[in-house]
């Protein structure tokens, strides 16, 4: 695809953040949003972040958890901006919209930023994702670990929900593989694996290929410093591993963690008055697009399929466009699925696609090169926008040796909740690369 010019109602990100993913029972919310929030201005330009941060004027904070878990409802991001207020770092009188969407909570903060700036109403605004999964003492104590699984499952239709429970057994009915939960599971985790077989049962995916995308995705997580887990492995590893719902072993499985993103999004006028060395590294957001979702038939696109075609069509591009994409495999299943309705495999061929090294390095659309959120973590409302902070690295080219060589298209989908075999809401994001 040739340059495309700029324009005068682009939108943009000058600076991108994410903390480490891991258990940090010793940080506190305002913690995990101090450190974004300062490594977001540190990351547009050493010299110019004071300016920067004293020019926002509205920001979206998102979270899922801190009420159920932690206590905090209604101004979670008022809270934790407070200190930072009084000490002069974050702007007086700012407002704050807090955002929930589960897994996808801070894509909404980031899709609510870009269309603030989209419309003229904000010149530069903050997105940002504060989360903590983790309850301290959930590794040595049954009663505080299933409290902690609990709360995942705050993220489904609860005041119907034996009609989602009655659909999946119908599901594992249709694939061979009865429908169970119990005790140390999740029914997230319980509804990704009857999805799976589903996919194995309909296409001949095997455990195999999954495996393969997990152990893809760990090796590149050993090679990012913000990733949870940091280790290399093999695929026979993967399959050796615990089970945790077949056809799922926990190396296939999203961790519990805490931690934060960010991200400053702004006008072109904005960024048209920045020093040099803030608008050589601007990224473009070419589009931003949402869906929902529903209890859809098994042979129906998925709701990640829907908003893939919105954003490819507002941003002029194709599948074959992208050059690095990260996708939300809260089980590495999701890969697979993904880059099927995402349009980089036909229905169906995800499995082959992603054994044949398609989506690793040096590979048709390399993907999770941040290690995917089974390597790098997944704090439920920080992930979406931890997934744009290496997008933004790789299209500006400062990944290192998880870099991808003349990345210049990049795309996020970051899925949120479960209804019937999809996600209750689903973002997609395409970034460029441009001469801003």
């Amino acid at each position: 695809m040739p340059n495309r010019k700029p324009s005068s109602d682009d939108v943009y990100i000058i600076g991108a953040f994410s903390t480490p993913f891991g258990k940090f029972p010793d940080r506190s919310f305002k913690d995990l949003t101090r450190d974004a929030y300062l490594g977001v201005l540190a990351d547009i330009d050493r010299e110019a972040t004071a300016g920067c941060g004293d020019d926002i004027d509205f920001a979206y904070v998102g979270n899922c958890l801190a009420g159920a878990g932690f206590g905090q409802d209604s101004i979670r991001g008022q809270s934790w901006t407070l200190e930072l207020v009084d000490e002069g770092l974050f702007p007086e009188r700012v407002p704050i919209i807090n955002t929930e969407g589960a897994c996808a909570t801070a894509s909404m903060a980031l899709h609510s930023a870009y269309k603030d700036v989209k419309s003229g109403e904000s010149e530069l605004v903050l997105a940002a994702g504060v989360e903590k999964t983790y309850l301290p003492g959930a590794d040595a104590e049954p009663e505080i670990k299933a409290r902690m699984f609990d709360l995942f499952a705050r993220g489904v239709d609860r005041e119907t929900l034996p009609r989602l429970v009655d659909h999946y057994t119908e599901v594992g009915a249709a694939a061979e593989v009865p429908f169970e939960t119990g005790e140390g599971r999740t029914m997230f985790m319980d509804t990704y694996a009857m999805q799976a077989a589903l996919h194995m049962k309909r296409f001949g995916t095997t455990q195999r290929q999954i495996a393969a995308g997990a152990a893809k995705n760990h090796n590149y997580g050993a090679l990012n410093d913000n990733a949870q887990y940091r280790f290399t492995t093999s695929v026979d590893q993967v399959l050796d591993d615990r089970e945790v719902s077949f056809p799922l072993t926990r190396s296939m499985c999203a961790p519990v963690g805490d931690g934060a993103a960010a991200a400053l999004v702004c006008s072109a006028d904005y960024l048209a008055g920045q020093p040099e060395a803030i608008r050589s590294r601007a990224i473009r957001i070419a589009a931003t697009t949402m869906s929902g979702g529903k209890y859809r038939t098994v042979d129906e696109p998925g709701l990640s399929h829907i908003a893939s075609q919105r954003a490819y069509d507002r941003a002029g591009l194709s599948p074959s466009d992208i050059d690095v994409a990260e996708v939300h495999d809260a089980t590495s299943f999701c890969e697979i699925y993904q880059v099927e309705m995402l349009g980089f495999a036909p229905e169906g061929e995800g499995g082959p696609f992603v054994a044949s090294g398609a989506t690793g390095p040096d590979g048709i659309v390399p993907v999770n090169t941040s290690g995917g959120l089974v390597s790098k973590g997944h704090p439920v409302g920080a992930t979406g926008l931890s997934m744009i902070s290496e997008l933004v690295t790789q299209l500006r080219g400062e990944a290192g040796e998880r870099q991808v060589p003349e990345a210049r298209i990049a795309l996020a989908e970051n899925g949120g909740g479960v209804i019937g075999l999809e996600e209750a809401a689903c973002s997609v994001t395409i970034l460029e690369r441009t001469e801003a």
